[in-house]
């Protein structure tokens, strides 16, 4: 999830498990504990870019990291907040609680998460929530701006935490469902329209659950189309991109391709732009696509000119977007 998400996750759950030993500061460090898996960007600065994307979500995601690092948050913690007289015990089950959350919750954005690093480089991904949703993000941060204004001792502090992280369990929950019922949706559609494949991709499209972008196909290319959880005619119109393998020749010795089509898990395109080779990762769906089905995806890699691959993940993220985009979306949303 984003950042924001992160914080406002382990403040409520800073509150929840600390709060009354605490006070306010236990919304700091919640907030703190639940984002130290991110610290990973540190490493951006001097990773290639190509390796950078599979150092994010890594290792720093990793069971592995999270027993670490939650023994020794136990200990720096209990010896600098030792006037609390907070056992290593409970400072223990506190870190191992939030940074826990954190790589769970992660695991359901399309990006994936390293839970087995490094032991296993594969990633975990369950395509269900968009990485910035609001309708999961603004219960917990409501409650989070309420705890902070609040005094320690405020009988309502309780009803904030509870507030906070339980409507947002629910709408997380709402989203694991509706992500069962829409690939089963999709995969009768697929059928029906009569369209092979063995490899099958869908996600949330940006800021909601209720439109999903699906990349269906082989070897050969992908099938891409949207779906509704309102459409009333169980069909999807699909386009097709050829995976176009073959112009892969002149970069076939690149280390970067191998570790991008690792990084794809194999939804990916070629695509030439005039002079230059661009590798396509699938799984992050295009700018704007249920409007303009041939639109270009927002993740794209160049190849050959490789200075201009930064941001690379986030620049075509919200490409295109204004008003016009918006209402368009909203439109999509409600059915076909």
């Amino acid at each position: 999830m984003d950042t924001l998400t992160h914080i406002a996750l382990g403040a409520c759950t800073g509150e929840a498990m600390l709060g009354k030993q605490l006070g306010r500061k236990a919304l700091l460090i919640g907030a703190f504990a639940n984002t130290i898996p991110d610290f990973d960007f540190i490493a951006s600065f001097w990773l290639k870019v190509d390796e950078a994307l599979l150092a994010h979500r890594g290792f720093t995601h990793s069971f592995l990291f999270a027993v670490l690092i939650s023994v020794c948050m136990a200990l720096l913690f209990k010896r600098w907040l030792r006037a609390y007289k907070i056992s290593f015990k409970i400072w223990m089950l506190f870190f191992a609680t939030e940074i826990f959350l954190h790589l769970l919750i992660d695991a359901f954005n399309a990006y994936g998460v390293g839970w087995f690093e490094p032991f296993s480089h594969y990633r975990v991904s369950f395509n269900t929530i968009f990485v910035a949703d609001p309708f999961y993000s603004a219960w917990l941060g409501i409650a989070c701006l309420m705890l902070l204004v609040l005094k320690k001792d405020h009988a309502k502090r309780k009803f904030w935490v509870r507030f906070g992280l339980g409507i947002s369990s629910l709408y997380f929950m709402y989203c694991v469902v509706n992500k069962i019922k829409t690939d089963t949706d999709i995969k009768d559609i697929l059928q029906h329209q009569h369209i092979s494949y063995n490899k099958y991709f869908s996600t949330p499209t940006p800021l909601n659950n209720w439109l999903w972008y699906v990349a269906a196909g082989n070897d050969s290319g992908f099938n891409v189309g949207y779906y509704s959880v309102f459409d009333s005619k169980k069909q999807i119109y699909f386009h097709y991109f050829p995976r176009n393998d073959s112009l892969l020749n002149p970069v076939r010795d690149h280390e970067d391709l191998y570790r991008l089509i690792r990084f794809s898990k194999g939804f990916y395109t070629i695509e030439k732009w005039s002079d230059t080779l661009v590798f396509n990762d699938l799984r992050f769906g295009q700018m704007i696509g249920w409007e303009r089905p041939d639109a270009k995806f927002v993740f794209h890699y160049f190849l050959q000119h490789k200075d201009d691959n930064e941001l690379v993940v986030q620049r075509g993220r919200f490409a295109n977007w204004d008003w016009r985009a918006t209402r368009s979306l909203i439109k999509r949303i409600e059915g076909n």
